[in-house]
């Protein structure tokens, strides 16, 4: 049994997707973007974005009803699909973070989770278009499991799918609040950023997982 002195090895990581592995799916920047492309009142998107994206990224709506709440709630000059082609593009990925995830999978055997919150067509494109079921085992996504973070019972639905004691398991998301819950769980936390993955990677390394 590990002590304090000891800690437990690692043999899980538990990893966000927007702003760890790829962009955010469907984020402010995002919407600045299509206001601009499709002529749309920004304000006005955000407003009915707000009113209904919770409810998507649970699950409870499918991505043409949540437009039809946002954006197609009157005609327009421009067809859905065509918004939906606007916004699957809009996703990048972070392929140094991909890698180095690809890497500690591979030297340790460690079992990969995904638990984020996204939309299904969203999350399900992403991980089509970036490939990330090839290395990661489970995806805990809040549309496949109908709870959002930062509710504690997404990371608890984590640990029991994936069969891994807690303390060996290492959160990492881009939001500290989101670390913050998980930690309290019992998991180990790292605040990740995007424009420093060799902080990510040191801290890692501080864990055991070095490369």
């Amino acid at each position: 049994m590990a002590t304090n002195s000891t800690p437990a090895p690692v043999t899980a990581l538990f990893l966000d997707v927007g702003g760890v592995m790829l962009t955010n799916g469907w984020d402010r920047k995002s919407r600045e973007a299509a206001a601009k492309q499709f002529g749309l009142d920004l304000d006005d998107l955000n407003d009915r974005h707000r009113m209904t994206f919770d409810t998507y990224e649970t699950g409870k709506l499918s991505l043409d009803e949540y437009l039809k709440s946002s954006v197609f709630y009157k005609d327009r000059p421009f067809t859905m699909e065509a918004f939906r082609d606007f916004m699957f593009q809009q996703s990048v990925a972070y392929p140094e973070m991909i890698g180095l995830i690809k890497a500690l999978k591979a030297k340790y055997k460690l079992r990969i989770a995904v638990v984020n919150n996204e939309g299904r067509e969203l999350n399900e494109h992403r991980i089509k278009m970036y490939k990330l079921n090839e290395f990661v085992d489970f995806f805990i996504s809040s549309c496949f499991v109908h709870f959002r973070k930062p509710d504690a019972d997404i990371w608890k639905i984590a640990l029991d799918i994936a069969q891994v004691p807690r303390e060996e398991v290492v959160y990492i998301d881009d939001r500290p609040m989101f670390v913050q819950v998980a930690q309290g769980l019992g998991l180990r936390g790292v605040v990740h950023n995007h424009r420093n993955v060799a902080q990510t990677k040191e801290a890692l390394e501080g864990m055991g997982l070095t490369l």
